[in-house]
């Protein structure tokens, strides 16, 4: 079954009010760096090719990508999540501010370093190597109490509240708890049982079939998939997003399919983030879970479209109906 699409009137009118909506986002922020050159030939010394370097340049990753998304369509975002003692999370803190992003949620943990992921990629923007700096392991128990504080400091000058996991160690359970519906949750799998009683969860639909052990191949495998998943992780709604396929939407009220609407794919890299910014917005703005999902998928559509963690404008959005 086809969710009904979103009218262009409507569309503009829930976009025009996201813009100054404050959203609570709380989740595992990184940087994303990228040096970029040309290969010219391989290595004498290994089978590896070796690359002339051109140009370097950083962008934001992880729930920074997403407050970035929140901050591009006219949202604003604060950011409660864990940074290192170290110069990315100086860079990083730098480039949120830029952004009118609020960095007064970011707790500094000397102990580990600010999550970077470093990608060496051709002028034609293919991967040739990337190196991760992280530590994984939850957060100590003190810099727990502090993102805690941090939340209950700003959970009341917000309207909705998203978290984005990446199992970078700033989610915990006592961190959910923490945070007041609505709330939305960009998911991994491992940490299902702390999402107890939020408003939606965005599974892709690779998580959704870990989560379920169901075979998701179709709308009907979609459907029972997403009901699934709503038992297992006692959550109100559950979105699971499909690639190609689009989106299936579920909770007591409504439930169907959204067609993707991509026209060129060139880098699926951060899409979650847009959908999930997008949807926080819509709900924010007064859409029914329905419209929020339908104007997320366009977002997707669009951010698919560009190269690397990429944001989307009113703008883009409107013009995508």
């Amino acid at each position: 079954m086809l969710l009904p699409p979103l009218e262009p009137r409507r569309a503009r009118d829930l976009i025009a009010r996201f813009d100054g909506l404050p959203i609570l986002l709380v989740g595992d922020v990184m940087i994303d760096r990228f040096i970029v050159g040309r290969v010219t030939r391989i290595s004498p010394e290994a089978p590896v090719p070796v690359v002339r370097f051109q140009s370097e340049h950083s962008r934001l990753g992880g729930a920074a990508n997403v407050a970035n998304n929140v901050a591009a369509l006219g949202g604003r975002a604060e950011l409660v999540g864990i940074i290192g003692a170290d110069a990315a999370g100086e860079r990083l803190t730098e480039q949120l501010a830029a952004r009118g992003i609020g960095v007064s949620g970011l707790v500094q943990d000397p102990a580990r370093p600010t999550t970077e992921k470093v990608r060496v990629v051709t002028e034609r923007n293919q991967q040739v190597a990337r190196i991760d700096y992280e530590e994984d392991a939850d957060c100590a128990a003190d810099v727990e109490r502090a993102i805690v504080s941090r939340i209950v400091q700003l959970r009341d000058r917000t309207k909705v509240s998203l978290v984005s996991d990446y199992l970078k160690g700033t989610i915990t359970r006592a961190v959910i708890q923490a945070l007041r519906a609505p709330l939305l949750i960009d998911p991994k799998i491992p940490h299902l049982a702390c999402y107890a009683g939020a408003t939606l969860v965005t599974p892709n639909h690779h998580e959704a079939e870990i989560a379920t052990h169901l075979r998701i191949r179709n709308d009907d495998d979609a459907r029972e998939a997403a009901k699934a998943f709503r038992t297992a992780a006692k959550c109100a709604a559950t979105l699971i997003t499909r690639g190609e396929h689009g989106m299936w939407l579920s909770d007591e009220s409504v439930e169907g399919s959204i067609p993707a609407v991509a026209r060129e794919i060139a880098d699926v890299t951060g899409a979650g983030d847009t959908v999930v910014a997008t949807l926080a917005l819509a709900i924010g703005a007064g859409a029914t879970l329905a419209e929020a999902a339908l104007l997320a998928n366009h977002a997707a559509g669009i951010v698919v479209g560009k190269f690397g963690p990429a944001t989307v404008s009113p703008d883009e959005l409107i013009a995508s109906f």
